[in-house]
């Protein structure tokens, strides 16, 4: 009965296994696309600011809670330049406490464009807050309007238009099952991104993609 149980046990935790590393591969596939959208686009990111950044987060399908109340999560990867090219991707979460009134319950695709190099190592830690650990604000997709001394700056779009939420408290933190799930081990943000990790093949065609328009 042990062994029958044993044996049980461990398919279970291999279906687990394999059904985490598919929506983790659906994810990047989403996270890829949309970069490219919104950098691609008449109305997308302007190529000066992806050309300026040190790190670029991409979270798919951020969920608003109900307009005015509740809270605001997502999953995604982030990635950052290393020796003339882009890090292999860690994975984040992005938490939201207070949302406002705008597009409340909406899915919202968010970029996230970290500037400022001296602040990676917290943006890589497992608690990355705005207001405490940088500022931001929202781009306007390739309006000139972006606030230039903003040291993180996020974009959003939901149906194809650019949308936002209220940033103050926002949370980036590491996802955990997420880079297990691409890494097959618990490897923290900071040894994926600044200590060379090989990018998995699921994960290249990301990395391709920040390649091509990060070094435009």
């Amino acid at each position: 009965m042990k062994t029958i149980h044993s044996c049980l046990l461990s398919t279970l935790a291999l279906g687990i296994i394999a059904n985490g590393a598919d929506e983790t591969a659906a994810r990047l596939t989403r996270a890829t696309a949309i970069f490219a959208n919104m950098t691609k686009s008449e109305h997308g990111i302007r190529p000066d600011r992806i050309a300026a950044a040190d790190c670029i987060a991409v979270i798919p399908g951020f969920k608003k809670g109900a307009a005015g109340v509740g809270v605001g999560f997502g999953r995604g990867f982030i990635s950052c330049r290393k020796d003339g090219g882009w890090s292999a991707p860690a994975a984040i979460s992005l938490e939201t406490a207070s949302l406002g009134v705008q597009l409340g319950g909406e899915e919202i695709d968010v970029v996230v464009v970290s500037f400022d190099k001296s602040r990676r190592a917290k943006l890589l830690s497992d608690r990355f807050t705005i207001g405490p650990d940088a500022s931001a604000a929202w781009g306007n997709g390739k309006s000139v309007h972006d606030d230039p001394n903003a040291q993180v700056v996020f974009y959003g779009q939901t149906k194809g238009v650019f949308a936002g939420f209220g940033l103050d408290g926002a949370t980036l933190k590491r996802d955990q099952s997420g880079d297990k799930a691409l890494y097959g081990k618990d490897v923290t943000n900071t040894e994926i991104v600044d200590s060379g990790a090989p990018t998995p093949a699921i994960a290249r065609p990301f990395v391709d993609s920040l390649a091509q328009t990060g070094n435009q």
